[in-house]
């Protein structure tokens, strides 16, 4: 790691929708300076000329399945349920730790490529993802996805393992879903977030065919059963809230839970469009997720950003329903507090060193009119010339530093036979 100086920036810190212009330095792991260019006699390992290209905090991915780049183009064209449990649960239960080793490394390997300096990522087998996190100097947030066919056994277990198992890997308590977790198994997950006092997430709300079997159930929604539950007491929150109702939006707005939307796999699966532009309204906390490659396809947050935006104009009729600079803090800050990463949220002297760097000389993002508009609306994946992760610069200029992308590539190929 060391001392590494950039110059000649446009930094966009996210703490507002302002730009400054000059320099940020870090040291080891963390910013030490962000402000105008001065004269100084610090000594660095390496400075870099950014020539006008804008740093920005790392985007966080605050809902994936990383391994499941297995299943890419494999399941497509199906409903969530056949989708779920015809072709996704009966190939998931042959995998192997090898498998979730070399998939969710290709993950990796995409996340970076594209910003991704974090990722929530809820998968079995969880210590092959550490590894290969640690190995490839990614953050990742481990949210365990236990439900009735296994894992409620060890969800104590992997709390206490996984929050303490590196620096870069952290663990939150979760579940799969109301429709695959009986209540007794409910409850037990509502024991152990009051035991820890620990926040809870899970899926929920992702079809309105879920929404109406809780009902069925339980007489409530299932963002209300939770709470019921105390599922809630200690935070947490959900991923897709598709179908939310006024009270769920509510709830989640006053006790401060987080919702975790992805637009592209909701859309694939015609399960609906989560109402973004209302949960803004409500004052909600929100984050973006690409869910897993196999209901997406591809695990970029700008296809995720855009269309945050611009389906909330649909729904509304209005061509400004939502403010870009919300998506773009949604996808960066908010990601990363969702997470528990509270050291990863901003650009500022002191937090942690996960930044990327846009290349303003692509011809999408110029000219230079409003640069979180260029990000949000005309952004992909090939803008990002640079990721660092805790100080280290992991990717740059179409390389990899920490990943052997074409051992990756092959692995995955031999291994992808298993689950044909």
């Amino acid at each position: 790691m060391g001392k590494i100086r950039f110059y000649n920036a446009k930094i966009l810190t996210m703490k507002d929708g302002s730009l400054i212009e000059g320099e940020l330095w870090t040291d080891n792991d963390r910013i030490s300076y962000i402000g105008p260019s001065c004269n100084n006699e610090e000594s660095f390992e390496r400075e870099i000329d950014c020539k006008g290209n804008t740093l920005m905090p790392g985007l966080k991915n605050a809902h994936t399945h990383s391994a499941m780049t297995f299943s890419r183009s494999l399941a497509d064209d199906l409903s969530l349920n056949d989708w779920l449990f015809k072709a996704i649960f009966p190939r998931e239960a042959k995998l192997t730790h090898e498998h979730i080793y070399w998939f969710t490394k290709l993950a990796y390997a995409e996340y970076l490529s594209g910003g991704i300096t974090a990722c929530f990522d809820m998968y079995p087998k969880r210590i092959e993802s550490a590894r290969a996190a640690v190995e490839t100097g990614f953050r990742y947030v481990s949210c365990d996805d236990a439900n009735d066919f296994g894992g409620m056994d060890l969800l104590e277990e992997n709390y206490n393992k996984f929050n303490s198992y590196d620096p870069l890997v952290s663990y939150i308590y979760g579940f799969h879903a109301e429709y695959t977790t009986c209540l007794d198994n409910l409850k037990r997950v509502s024991e152990l977030a009051h035991k820890y006092e620990a926040p809870v997430f899970a899926h929920i709300s992702e079809t309105k065919a879920e929404v109406e079997g809780c009902k069925e159930r339980y007489g409530v929604t299932p963002a209300v059963l939770f709470d019921q539950l105390g599922i809630y007491d200690f935070g947490g929150g959900g991923f897709h809230c598709v179908w939310f109702t006024d009270e769920d939006m509510e709830l989640f707005s006053k006790k401060g839970l987080w919702s975790v939307f992805n637009a592209c796999s909701n859309l694939k699966l015609a399960s609906g469009i989560t109402p973004v532009y209302k949960f803004i309204e409500k004052d909600m906390n929100i984050a973006i997720g690409t869910d897993g490659a196999g209901s997406n396809n591809a695990l970029s947050m700008f296809r995720e950003m855009y269309l945050d935006t611009v389906l909330s104009n649909v729904l509304t009729d209005n061509a400004a329903a939502v403010d870009p600079f919300k998506i773009l803090k949604a996808a960066t800050t908010g990601g990363a507090l969702c997470m528990g990463l509270n050291d990863c949220d901003v650009l500022e002297s002191g937090k942690k060193a996960d930044i990327i760097m846009i290349d303003m000389n692509r011809p999408s993002m110029q000219p230079e009119n409003n640069i979180v508009r260029n990000i949000v609306y005309s952004g992909d994946n090939s803008i990002v010339k640079m990721t660092m992760i805790d100080g280290r610069i992991l990717y740059e200029d179409g390389s990899f530093v920490s990943i052997d992308l074409d051992e990756v590539i092959r692995e995955c190929n031999r291994l992808k036979k298993d689950l044909a």
